[in-house]
């Protein structure tokens, strides 16, 4: 425990900063480089053997996918997935060894472009909407205080199981807990700054966005119960690795994007 609270505020302490003081950029540069780090943990995980040559594969569409959602023009991101699918497939023909697994090996290749960068680069397109810093945080509280709630909702009234299959130790009463306490932190940023939040717009994101981020904690336990590993990394003591620690965010920052590009018009 001691541990955890160490790397956690070790992480908030380079985080926050940044976040507040350092702009668009500083969240543009600090989510690039955890798709870099969380490239290395899925290739770690998906290929265990092979993990430099996956990670080889991973990192160029990686950054070039990343690269023509934030700075391209019109296309760029079409001819980048073109591209990292050609360069995938390529890679996956021409490589050494038997051709038996190829299917396996493109599979977890392009779910990995999918979850790490596709994914991950939701999160500085939050920042760059108007008032793009009290989103952020909305985000960020909205899922902390969720996960924080469901924890102690489910310690102390849990009984009925979530899923259990993926995750034995969620329940139902849990997940309401965490629900509750994500409404609550809605409330709790409109009341600090972010004020053009209606009450049905907290409610919305407090049930939503809490909702998606247990769906984004199942999925990578999902995932790392069929690559049969416990943590995805080993960068934050007690934590495991980065998509440990993000993986609601991976659902939240979409979720949210999505609210407010389309029922806001932001």
């Amino acid at each position: 425990m001691v541990k955890r609270l160490l790397a956690a505020l070790v992480g908030l302490a380079i985080v926050l900063p940044a976040l507040i003081w350092g702009g668009e950029l500083a969240v543009e540069i600090i989510a690039g480089i955890a798709v870099l780090i969380c490239c290395d943990e899925w290739a770690t995980m998906a290929f265990p053997r092979r993990r430099w040559w996956a990670l080889a594969r991973m990192v160029p569409p990686s950054i070039a996918i990343y690269l023509a959602v934030l700075y391209g023009p019109e296309g760029t991101l079409a001819l980048a997935l073109a591209g990292s699918a050609i360069w995938v497939l390529l890679s996956t023909l021409f490589r050494a060894g038997p051709v038996d697994d190829a299917a396996n090996t493109i599979g977890r290749l392009v779910l990995g472009l999918v979850y790490v960068p596709g994914l991950i680069v939701f999160i500085p397109l939050v920042r760059r909407l108007p008032d793009g810093l009290g989103w952020v945080f909305l985000m960020l509280v909205i899922t902390w205080l969720g996960d924080s709630g469901a924890y102690f909702a489910g310690r102390l009234f849990g009984k009925h199981k979530l899923y259990e299959k993926i995750s034995p130790k969620k329940t139902w009463e849990g997940a309401i807990g965490g629900a509750l306490t994500a409404v609550a932190g809605a409330f709790i940023v409109r009341a600090v700054g972010m004020s053009q939040l209606t009450v049905l717009d907290c409610v919305l994101l407090g049930v939503i966005v809490d909702g998606f981020g247990v769906v984004g904690d199942l999925t990578e336990s999902m995932l790392k119960r069929s690559f049969g590993v416990k943590d995805s990394g080993w960068i934050m003591p007690g934590h495991g690795g980065i998509l440990d620690r993000i993986d609601a965010l991976l659902f939240t920052a979409p979720v949210l994007f999505l609210y407010c590009t389309l029922a806001l018009g932001l």
